[in-house]
């Protein structure tokens, strides 16, 4: 099959930790696909992986190259912020066969604000809202954005425009890789390294990477929260779900997309993520995968893959 991948990161030419971990997600995709003997194309703005055809692009005319490239194509995946995902997830699935969550789905969970209230009502566990006068820890947190850019702490329910407040719960900071589709497969309980400083109130949250798998005894737990959470969104393809188990788990992220987890995942996962993608199409994902060891990794790892 013709595979295409996009990474609006890579893309588009832009620098920074953004366009590593970009590398870093595109990279695992491209490899894998191609381990299975697919011919595989991707969208670069000068750099080059090591495998798969770069094909040229850049920020002006990011969309235009996807279209093209995807009309060429058997099965495309794109990546991307989330509030540009949706437009970008619509070209992949106007021109070939879309690996990933529909538009619709894309942008119900890209509007942070939106998605927590869609899981409310699905009586699914979030942090509650806080509007009004309140006093304590709230996490402050725009409605789009990634990779906590722009979350913080604060000791105040001061929010700015397009940002809304929730209450702070303290507790272990994990995420839940999954494949959703005809049917739920679920990956992966990873343990985020983020940072929050409780003792400096308007602090910004910080994410620095993951440990892959993370062993626990509540696996199963964690896994039934991630496989309602993505029914209740209509999600497809590969996902990534942010908990914080405190008391109890609350989902507190939900990415519509591959996440930085794919990059070690790929490395103690003993099946390859492109098949699993591809089997998703049809259903027929396996009962469960097996994963071997633990690999831990920061965004300083991405640095030697471009």
């Amino acid at each position: 099959m013709k595979i295409l991948l996009a990474e609006y990161a890579f893309g588009a030419g832009l620098e920074g930790t953004l366009m590593l971990e970009g590398a870093a997600m595109l990279n695992t995709l491209v490899e894998s696909f191609s381990r299975l003997g697919h011919k595989v194309s991707y969208l670069s703005s000068g750099p080059k992986l090591k495998t798969g055809k770069a094909i040229d692009s850049c920020i002006e005319d990011f969309e235009i190259v996807l279209e093209k490239e995807a009309a060429r194509c058997d099965a495309g995946l794109v990546i991307g912020p989330d509030e540009m995902l949706a437009d970008f997830s619509e070209i992949i699935e106007d021109n070939t066969t879309n690996l990933g969550c529909s538009p619709q789905s894309v942008r119900e969970c890209a509007d942070k604000l939106e998605c927590t209230r869609t899981l409310q009502s699905s009586s699914i566990n979030v942090p509650r809202m806080i509007t009004g006068e309140y006093e304590g820890l709230c996490i402050i947190k725009p409605r789009f954005g990634c990779a906590s850019e722009g979350v913080r702490l604060s000791s105040c329910n001061d929010v700015e425009e397009e940002c809304f407040a929730s209450e702070f719960i303290k507790g272990e900071h994990l995420s839940v890789s999954l494949i959703s589709g005809k049917k739920i497969l679920p990956l992966s309980v990873n343990k985020q390294f983020i940072e929050i400083d409780t003792i400096k109130p308007d602090s910004q949250v910080s994410y620095h990477g993951n440990m892959v798998p993370y062993r626990t005894d509540y696996e199963n737990e964690l896994f039934a929260v991630a496989a309602d959470t993505a029914r209740a969104l209509n999600c497809n393809g590969f996902i990534g779900i942010d908990i914080v188990r405190g008391e109890e788990n609350y989902v507190v992220d939900v990415n519509p997309r591959p996440t930085t987890a794919i990059f070690g995942l790929s490395r103690t996962m003993k099946a390859e993520i492109g098949q699993l993608l591809l089997q998703n199409i049809s259903g027929e994902l396996p009962e469960a995968v097996d994963l071997e060891g633990e690999f831990s990794f920061t965004k300083n790892d991405f640095e030697d893959i471009v």
